[in-house]
């Protein structure tokens, strides 16, 4: 799952190599990239909308 969420994380910073990409994708499974994804994308819409509540105060 930790492979999940860092193919995860590499790909909202943008930077991949071609080569990681491809092993990634036949390593590892849909199921777990789909939920990694999901929960990078919920902590980062909280992270922002912590920052904001904090800079608004």
């Amino acid at each position: 799952m930790m492979d999940a969420f860092k193919a995860v994380f590499w790909g909202f910073f943008g930077v991949r190599r071609k080569s990681e990409y491809e092993a990634d994708a036949r390593r590892l499974k849909p199921q777990a990239v789909i939920v990694a994804g999901l929960v990078a994308a919920a902590v980062f819409v909280l992270a922002i909308l912590g920052v904001v509540k904090l800079v608004t105060r």
